[in-house]
């Protein structure tokens, strides 16, 4: 069982942030937040950064800014950082990296993409679950990851803090 809780942090980058420190700062935050809220309970936060050029690309402001940053990613590859914070009796961190090679994306398929309205509030300004699919040539590394909540790692640390998950159930030959 478990609650979503919405943290109000301050999710801007600072200045000479590295993103990987970025991601880290931010999910690290977010958890901080939720368990001052709930200190009883165990409380998990991500943060993921789309980066490209060593530049991280938030949630687009504006039409405009999503279409400069899909013409930025069109054809290239980026990297996907997600950073997951797991705070119970000790903290703990995780980051997954992925590699995403998007094909060359018209203007007007970003703009018609753009229409969707599935861009507006995604890091990157697309959805690697959604129609964004259509763009991208090769994933290496976490499909979860890219979504914003890497499973494999999410799971090691559940399980490194004794917090049973869905897959830990006894199979019938044990």
């Amino acid at each position: 069982a478990f609650e979503i809780c919405v943290a109000d942090v301050d999710e801007g980058v600072r200045s000479g942030e590295a993103p990987p420190d970025y991601v880290r700062r931010v999910a690290l935050a977010k958890a901080e937040a939720v368990h001052a809220r709930v200190p009883s309970l165990p409380v998990l936060a991500a943060d993921t950064a789309v980066v490209i050029d060593g530049r991280i690309l938030g949630k687009p402001d504006d039409r405009a800014d999503a279409l400069a940053m899909l013409a930025q990613l069109s054809g290239r590859t980026h990297e996907v950082l997600s950073g997951v914070a797991l705070l119970a009796d000790k903290p703990a961190y995780r980051l997954s990296i992925s590699r995403v090679s998007f094909r060359p994306i018209s203007p007007g398929e970003a703009a018609a993409y753009w229409t969707t309205g599935e861009p507006a509030d995604k890091a990157g300004a697309y959805a690697v679950q959604g129609l964004a699919a259509a763009f991208i040539e090769r994933i290496e590394g976490s499909y979860s990851g890219i979504m914003g909540l890497p499973l494999f790692e999410t799971l090691e640390m559940l399980r490194g803090a004794g917090l049973r998950g869905v897959f830990d159930i006894n199979s019938p030959d044990e």
